[in-house]
């Protein structure tokens, strides 16, 4: 029998939107880690040049918005809340409203296509660290399966790839190369998930899909001390090793993020964008899914999928579609303050 959900939750990781909220949000991020002020100021630099606003609320808003007029178009017209682990909304108003609402259990769609710990498990602790806050009443929650390999997320970004592909003058066209990028994440973690391998499928997708030659998986972002081994190798790197092989054109594929937040406008159209300048690599970097038509009517998909309503679970590649419910076991932190969660 079909659950009976009332309700759809965007959960997400925030952002300041103001100067002042730059500091109080990069200390909550970083609450309980032993980290130097000095790392803290040159992370809130890279708000400041954007006016201390991050672009990931106003396209949380883009995206609800989408999706909104889709179930109301469409179907199931579940009201839509969002709440973030970082940052206004935070996750526990958002829960304390829907309790306040009515509703009993929601479904909920994270913001991260893959499986990890920050991208999945963490969210769920979070929702239940929500839950406890609000106390008896506070509604079930149950989160929508990963959709790295969903068509509605492979197909708008092999189109992507392919219009910025175009921005590459013809005849140096087909010796461009294609970097695939990702949030990096220690390797200790990434031992306890499949984000890696996730990470490579997609790869694999659309390069199949766009018949590339010539493509890496690198990593970027990375935020741990030098001596912690984190998912390698970084895209600074990467791309000074393309330019001493004799490439003149790459394209920045972002796949492993859905929209242009932070890690996108500062580490690859700021910084990556300045190194290839330095070093004379032309750059070309791919849009991310945002809010697509094929992306939004994939997420109503999913709720029609977990709902019962919708008998088919569309995947790509040999992977299949991922699970519903996670296992006790997956998506592990590797932290040892953990105890190996």
């Amino acid at each position: 029998m079909p659950l009976p959900y009332d309700a759809l939750l965007v959960v997400s990781f925030g952002g300041p939107e103001g100067m002042d909220e730059i500091m109080p949000f990069l200390q909550h991020v970083l609450r309980g880690r032993n980290i130097p002020e000095t790392r803290l100021r040159e992370v809130a630099h890279h708000y400041e040049l954007f006016g201390g606003v991050s672009p990931l609320n106003n396209q949380n808003r883009a995206l609800i918005t989408a999706l909104r007029a889709q179930l109301e178009t469409l179907g199931p017209n579940l009201p839509i809340y969002w709440g973030n682990r970082n940052w206004a909304p935070f996750l526990t108003d958002a829960m304390q409203q829907m309790k306040q609402d009515g509703i009993r259990r929601a479904l909920a769609f994270f913001t991260s296509a893959y499986s990890s710990y920050s991208g999945c498990r963490q969210y769920r602790e979070n929702i239940q660290e929500a839950q406890v806050v609000v106390g008896a009443g506070a509604p079930e929650v149950d989160k929508l399966r990963v959709f790295y390999n969903h068509p509605g997320f492979i197909e708008p970004n092999a189109e992507n790839i392919q219009q910025a592909l175009q921005l590459i003058a013809d005849e140096r066209r087909a010796e461009a190369r294609v970097a695939f990028t990702a949030h990096s994440i220690p390797q200790s973690m990434a031992a306890g998930c499949a984000y890696e391998s996730q990470l490579r499928e997609v790869c694999r997708l659309l390069t199949e899909r766009l018949n590339l030659k010539h493509w890496d998986l690198v990593y970027q972002s990375r935020s741990g001390p030098p001596s912690q081994p984190w998912l390698e190798p970084d895209i600074l790197k990467h791309l000074s090793d393309l330019k001493s092989e004799g490439i003149t054109d790459v394209v920045i594929a972002p796949v492993g993020f859905i929209s242009d937040h932070m890690e996108v406008l500062y580490d690859l159209d700021t910084e990556a964008r300045q190194h290839c300048e330095t070093i004379g690599l032309n750059m070309v970097r791919a849009a991310t899914v945002g809010t697509h038509p094929s992306f939004v009517r994939m997420i109503r998909e999913l709720i029609l999928e977990r709902m019962g309503t919708r008998t088919t679970r569309q995947s790509l590649g040999a992977d299949g579609p991922s699970h519903d419910v996670c296992p006790v076991d997956c998506c592990l932190s590797g932290r040892p303050d953990h105890g190996g969660r």
